[in-house]
């Protein structure tokens, strides 16, 4: 009854080459790891360095763009928020983190 099922062989393993698991087999995730660093890690790094320059620097009186796309000038500080005027007798209070950028002076004037 076996002409139906070929018979099954089984070969022998292969030997793995000599030397070949090493160093060659690490440079190409080492070299991923690389290339993330510089290209993601990096520049991520130096925008919150910059962001954290801006809002230690801010003053009473800068006129500033918050996240949400509110522009408004500074009228107190606080050690973790900030309050500022969107309009005369309008005041909101953010985080100090939220402020995005610090506007040229005379901004708000032309909107």
């Amino acid at each position: 009854m076996s002409f139906f099922i070929s018979d099954a062989w089984a070969e022998a393993a292969a030997a793995p080459p000599p030397g070949a698991p090493g160093l060659e087999s690490l440079i190409f995730p080492i070299g991923l790891i690389v290339l993330l660093y510089f290209f993601m890690i990096r520049p991520q790094m130096k925008r919150q360095k910059e962001h954290r320059k801006l809002v230690d620097a801010l003053a009473k009186g800068d006129e500033v763009q918050i996240e949400g796309g509110l522009m408004g000038k500074v009228t107190a500080l606080g050690e973790n928020f900030a309050q500022i005027e969107i309009a005369k007798g309008v005041e909101v209070k953010v985080r100090r983190n939220s402020i995005s950028s610090v506007m040229p002076k005379g901004t708000l004037k032309e909107l």
